[in-house]
């Protein structure tokens, strides 16, 4: 069963896509076969999951910025996540290295600027529920 943030990254993917006027089949040529049509499509349909370091190599692809690939509805939530904890669990660097690469692509160099869509993808990285991440913004 595909959930429901799967879904919705998905149908933000496929929009990204046709935006651009493209194919599955045209995409996968564009980037040389370093996004196959049948991987793409998985992500599409919300039944592959999709790595920060994939999500941000498609959003230069498809030339939008990352956050706008993600769906918005867990920004009604009110996701706080204490940055400061998260560096300090198994997966700091990874999530230290994703806030660097989205401030660096917005070319704002404020901490204060992380959206509430990437707070959702921290919490994702951390296995921690959108509801329950706790901290500060």
């Amino acid at each position: 069963m595909v959930d429901r943030f799967s879904m919705s990254l998905g149908l933000r993917l496929r929009a990204a896509r046709r935006q651009r006027g493209w194919s599955l089949g045209e995409l996968e040529s564009y980037t040389g076969g370093e996004f196959k049509a049948s991987v793409v499509g998985a992500y599409e349909r919300g039944e592959r999951a999709l790595s920060v370091q994939r999500l941000v190599r498609l959003a230069e692809v498809y030339a939008v910025a990352p956050a706008d690939l993600l769906p918005a509805g867990n920004s009604e939530r009110g996701v706080l996540i204490d940055l400061d904890m998260a560096a300090e669990t198994k997966d700091g660097d990874l999530i230290d290295r994703y806030l660097a690469a989205i401030l660096f692509l917005r070319r704002q160099g404020r901490p204060d600027e992380v959206r509430d869509s990437d707070k959702a993808v921290i919490a994702s990285l951390l296995d921690a529920s959108v509801d329950t991440a706790a901290g500060s913004d």
